[in-house]
Protein backbone atom coordinates (compact mmCIF):
# COMPACT_ATOMS: atom_id res chain seq x y z
CA UNK A 1 0.00 0.00 0.00
CA UNK A 2 1.56 3.51 -1.32
CA UNK A 3 1.54 6.24 1.48
CA UNK A 4 -0.79 8.90 0.63
CA UNK A 5 -0.11 11.52 -1.61
CA UNK A 6 -1.01 14.97 -1.81
CA UNK A 7 -0.71 16.48 -5.33
CA UNK A 8 -1.67 19.81 -6.54
CA UNK A 9 -4.23 20.09 -9.44
CA UNK A 10 -1.09 20.11 -12.61
CA UNK A 11 0.22 17.48 -10.56
CA UNK A 12 -3.19 15.22 -10.48
CA UNK A 13 -3.87 16.04 -14.35
CA UNK A 14 -1.70 13.40 -15.98
CA UNK A 15 -2.79 11.06 -13.55
CA UNK A 16 -6.02 11.73 -14.63
CA UNK A 17 -5.63 11.66 -18.13
CA UNK A 18 -2.96 8.15 -17.57
CA UNK A 19 -6.11 6.25 -15.86
CA UNK A 20 -8.34 7.61 -18.44
CA UNK A 21 -6.24 6.53 -21.81
CA UNK A 22 -5.46 3.33 -20.20
CA UNK A 23 -9.22 2.38 -19.76
CA UNK A 24 -10.00 3.31 -23.12
CA UNK A 25 -11.55 6.59 -22.44
CA UNK A 26 -14.66 5.06 -21.00
CA UNK A 27 -14.06 6.08 -16.80
CA UNK A 28 -15.83 8.82 -15.52
CA UNK A 29 -15.04 11.28 -12.63
CA UNK A 30 -16.31 8.13 -10.18
CA UNK A 31 -14.25 5.75 -11.54
CA UNK A 32 -11.35 7.79 -12.41
CA UNK A 33 -11.09 8.95 -9.00
CA UNK A 34 -11.05 5.24 -6.98
CA UNK A 35 -8.92 4.02 -9.32
CA UNK A 36 -6.41 6.68 -8.14
CA UNK A 37 -7.92 6.18 -4.61
CA UNK A 38 -6.85 2.27 -5.38
CA UNK A 39 -3.24 3.58 -6.31
CA UNK A 40 -2.54 5.46 -3.21
CA UNK A 41 -3.48 9.19 -4.66
CA UNK A 42 -5.97 10.88 -2.07
CA UNK A 43 -8.16 13.45 -3.81
CA UNK A 44 -11.65 14.52 -3.19
CA UNK A 45 -14.05 12.97 -6.15
CA UNK A 46 -15.13 16.74 -7.06
CA UNK A 47 -11.43 17.71 -8.04
CA UNK A 48 -11.41 14.98 -10.50
CA UNK A 49 -14.69 16.15 -11.53
CA UNK A 50 -13.12 19.65 -11.75
CA UNK A 51 -10.14 18.80 -13.58
CA UNK A 52 -11.62 16.09 -16.38
CA UNK A 53 -13.87 19.02 -17.06
CA UNK A 54 -11.00 21.25 -18.18
CA UNK A 55 -9.08 18.72 -19.42
CA UNK A 56 -12.40 17.81 -21.51
CA UNK A 57 -12.30 14.22 -20.48
CA UNK A 58 -15.96 12.72 -20.63
CA UNK A 59 -17.24 9.10 -19.47
CA UNK A 60 -19.06 7.39 -21.91
CA UNK A 61 -22.89 7.47 -20.98
CA UNK A 62 -25.06 4.51 -21.44
CA UNK A 63 -27.55 4.64 -23.62
CA UNK A 64 -29.58 8.26 -25.25
CA UNK A 65 -32.00 10.11 -23.62
CA UNK A 66 -35.52 10.15 -25.07
CA UNK A 67 -38.27 12.66 -24.81
CA UNK A 68 -41.36 11.61 -23.89
CA UNK A 69 -42.99 14.70 -23.34
CA UNK A 70 -43.26 16.45 -26.43
CA UNK A 71 -45.54 19.91 -25.56
CA UNK A 72 -48.14 21.14 -28.35
CA UNK A 73 -47.92 24.78 -27.49
CA UNK A 74 -50.71 25.57 -30.22
CA UNK A 75 -53.16 22.99 -28.45
CA UNK A 76 -55.66 24.25 -25.88
CA UNK A 77 -54.93 23.12 -22.85
CA UNK A 78 -57.11 21.92 -19.76
CA UNK A 79 -56.90 22.97 -16.39
CA UNK A 80 -54.66 21.86 -13.66
CA UNK A 81 -57.65 20.10 -11.86
CA UNK A 82 -54.88 17.95 -9.19
CA UNK A 83 -52.60 20.26 -8.33
CA UNK A 84 -49.72 17.86 -7.60
CA UNK A 85 -52.80 16.95 -5.07
CA UNK A 86 -52.75 13.35 -5.96
CA UNK A 87 -55.04 11.71 -3.59
CA UNK A 88 -58.81 10.59 -4.06
CA UNK A 89 -61.19 9.50 -1.60
CA UNK A 90 -62.71 6.68 -3.82
CA UNK A 91 -61.63 4.36 -6.60
CA UNK A 92 -62.00 5.26 -10.26
CA UNK A 93 -62.44 9.04 -8.75
CA UNK A 94 -58.53 10.08 -10.08
CA UNK A 95 -56.73 8.48 -12.82
CA UNK A 96 -53.17 9.58 -14.02
CA UNK A 97 -51.34 8.41 -17.06
CA UNK A 98 -48.40 8.82 -18.28
CA UNK A 99 -45.77 6.77 -20.69
CA UNK A 100 -41.68 5.84 -20.89
CA UNK A 101 -39.39 3.79 -22.86
CA UNK A 102 -37.49 1.19 -22.14
CA UNK A 103 -34.24 0.31 -24.31
CA UNK A 104 -34.51 -3.36 -25.92
CA UNK A 105 -32.67 -5.09 -29.08
CA UNK A 106 -34.55 -4.23 -31.34
CA UNK A 107 -35.15 -0.38 -30.48
CA UNK A 108 -36.84 1.73 -28.25
CA UNK A 109 -40.41 0.33 -27.07
CA UNK A 110 -42.62 2.97 -25.20
CA UNK A 111 -44.96 1.84 -22.61
CA UNK A 112 -48.09 3.74 -21.21
CA UNK A 113 -50.12 3.15 -18.37
CA UNK A 114 -52.77 4.30 -16.85
CA UNK A 115 -53.18 4.60 -12.79
CA UNK A 116 -56.35 4.42 -10.45
CA UNK A 117 -54.70 7.12 -7.43
CA UNK A 118 -57.01 5.76 -4.81
CA UNK A 119 -55.82 2.46 -5.29
CA UNK A 120 -52.20 2.93 -6.46
CA UNK A 121 -52.64 0.36 -9.25
CA UNK A 122 -52.37 0.32 -13.02
CA UNK A 123 -55.28 -0.26 -14.37
CA UNK A 124 -54.49 0.22 -17.92
CA UNK A 125 -51.14 -0.30 -20.14
CA UNK A 126 -50.13 -0.60 -23.23
CA UNK A 127 -46.54 -1.33 -25.20
CA UNK A 128 -46.19 0.75 -28.70
CA UNK A 129 -42.84 1.31 -30.86
CA UNK A 130 -44.06 4.62 -31.30
CA UNK A 131 -45.57 7.62 -29.79
CA UNK A 132 -48.58 8.53 -31.23
CA UNK A 133 -52.17 9.27 -29.48
CA UNK A 134 -53.58 5.78 -30.39
CA UNK A 135 -51.04 4.15 -28.21
CA UNK A 136 -52.31 6.42 -25.11
CA UNK A 137 -55.56 6.29 -26.20
CA UNK A 138 -55.48 2.46 -25.94
CA UNK A 139 -54.01 2.39 -22.65
CA UNK A 140 -57.15 5.03 -21.46
CA UNK A 141 -59.54 1.92 -23.26
CA UNK A 142 -57.96 -0.81 -21.35
CA UNK A 143 -58.66 1.05 -18.53
CA UNK A 144 -62.50 1.72 -18.90
CA UNK A 145 -63.01 -1.38 -19.92
CA UNK A 146 -61.61 -3.04 -16.74
CA UNK A 147 -62.84 -0.52 -13.97
CA UNK A 148 -66.00 0.83 -16.11
CA UNK A 149 -66.33 3.77 -13.65
CA UNK A 150 -69.68 5.23 -12.99
CA UNK A 151 -69.15 8.37 -11.23
CA UNK A 152 -67.09 11.27 -11.90
CA UNK A 153 -63.74 10.93 -13.05
CA UNK A 154 -60.91 12.99 -13.26
CA UNK A 155 -57.88 11.93 -15.67
CA UNK A 156 -54.61 13.66 -14.83
CA UNK A 157 -51.67 14.03 -17.40
CA UNK A 158 -48.93 16.14 -18.27
CA UNK A 159 -48.64 18.32 -20.85
CA UNK A 160 -47.73 15.92 -23.79
CA UNK A 161 -48.51 15.94 -27.15
CA UNK A 162 -50.60 12.94 -27.06
CA UNK A 163 -52.39 13.62 -24.03
CA UNK A 164 -53.24 17.57 -25.62
CA UNK A 165 -54.35 16.12 -29.22
CA UNK A 166 -58.06 16.76 -30.18
CA UNK A 167 -58.74 13.31 -30.67
CA UNK A 168 -57.33 12.67 -26.71
CA UNK A 169 -59.65 15.05 -25.56
CA UNK A 170 -63.01 14.28 -27.55
CA UNK A 171 -62.38 10.55 -26.72
CA UNK A 172 -62.62 11.95 -22.87
CA UNK A 173 -65.66 13.95 -23.19
CA UNK A 174 -67.67 10.98 -25.04
CA UNK A 175 -66.73 8.76 -22.21
CA UNK A 176 -67.95 11.85 -19.58
CA UNK A 177 -64.32 12.07 -18.19
CA UNK A 178 -62.97 15.26 -16.90
CA UNK A 179 -59.59 16.38 -18.35
CA UNK A 180 -56.81 17.66 -15.80
CA UNK A 181 -53.36 19.03 -17.29
CA UNK A 182 -50.25 19.59 -14.98
CA UNK A 183 -47.46 20.54 -16.16
CA UNK A 184 -44.12 19.13 -18.77
CA UNK A 185 -43.52 15.82 -17.30
CA UNK A 186 -45.20 15.76 -13.90
CA UNK A 187 -47.91 13.21 -14.04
Amino acid sequence: MHAPCALRDDGLMPHIQRVWQANLQVYGAEKVWRQLNREGVRVARCTIERLMKRLGLEGVRRGKVVRTTVADKTAPCPLDRVHRQFKADRPNQLWVSDFTYVSTWQGWLYVAFVTDVFARCIVGWRVGSSMRTDFVLDAREQALYARQPAEALVHHSDRGSQYVSIRYTEHLAEAGIVPSVGSRGDS
